[in-house]
């Protein structure tokens, strides 16, 4: 028969009641951050298609609308339509470090071949297309899950995590699957780290707070990527991302030739 004494004894500390509290909080807080994560590159990767797909051909739009004014004002020579005009031109001046801005579509001089190729169905190389597979992202999260530095007793340990999982990070960003293979084996090769030593309820607490702060800030970015743009477009076809883009390509594909057709009608009666 078990005393209470005995049943006192067996029954769990304080200390380690708190200790598996936050060990449970540590796993939550990275299984967050990895589906963050996740979203951050899904929408990113979008939007980089976006602008390669469509870039141009919202920029052809905004050119023919200048043109289109500065052919109005030149026939009427109203004050109202030169004024227009000019707020149309100054819409597509080149402006400093444009490259950077674009992506490599347009420069200080106007679009690059290869964005004016697209604009007349030209041979052109397509835009990169990153989206990492299943693979990949099965591999991303089993090293975000080992290799977290959250995990990490000694600052040390904590700073070696941190730059492997920082290019961890660089190469599911490029849905480098190969490169996160090797990932996988140069972590599993790599020094064991300590076990965790058992730590004061003091800093327990201290890290529970951490953890609860860390969660709101991934929180904020998450909510900010949700409310952007990009993800709601995501949102409208989340199984087909690329055939939405080809229906827009192809609304703005037609408002470009509706434009062209005005402004030629315009040059004519002048």
């Amino acid at each position: 028969m078990t005393t209470p004494e005995a049943e006192q004894s067996q029954a769990p500390r304080p200390e380690e009641r708190l200790e598996q509290a936050v060990r449970a909080a540590e796993q939550a807080l990275i299984e967050y951050e990895i589906a963050v994560e996740t979203f951050r590159v899904e929408v990113e990767n979008f939007s980089r298609l976006h602008e390669q797909k469509l870039g141009p051909l919202y920029f052809r739009i905004e050119e023919l609308d200048a043109e289109i004014a500065e052919a109005k004002a030149a026939r009427t020579g109203d004050p109202e339509d030169i004024r227009r005009a000019e707020e149309a031109r100054a819409r597509v001046l080149p402006i400093p470090g444009v490259e950077e801005l674009l992506n490599g579509w347009m420069d200080g001089h106007g679009l690059f071949p290869e964005a004016a190729a697209m604009l007349t169905d030209q041979t052109v190389r397509p835009p990169q297309r990153v989206r990492p597979t299943e693979e990949a992202r099965r591999l991303y999260r089993e090293l975000a899950r080992k290799a977290h530095p959250d995990l990490a007793q000694e600052e040390e340990e904590r700073l070696r995590r941190e730059e492997f999982i920082t290019r961890v990070n660089a190469a599911y960003a490029r849905g480098d699957e190969k490169l996160l293979g090797e990932l996988a084996e140069e972590w599993a090769a790599g020094p064991v780290p300590p076990e965790r030593r058992p730590s004061p309820a003091e800093e327990l607490y201290a890290r529970l707070e951490w953890l609860t702060q860390r969660k709101e800030l991934l929180t904020m970015v998450a909510r900010e990527l949700e409310d952007g743009a990009i993800a709601g477009m995501l949102r409208l076809a989340p199984d087909d991302p690329d055939g939405l883009l080809e229906e827009i390509a192809g609304r703005l594909r037609a408002d470009i030739e509706q434009r062209e057709a005005e402004l030629a009608g315009l040059l004519g009666q002048g």
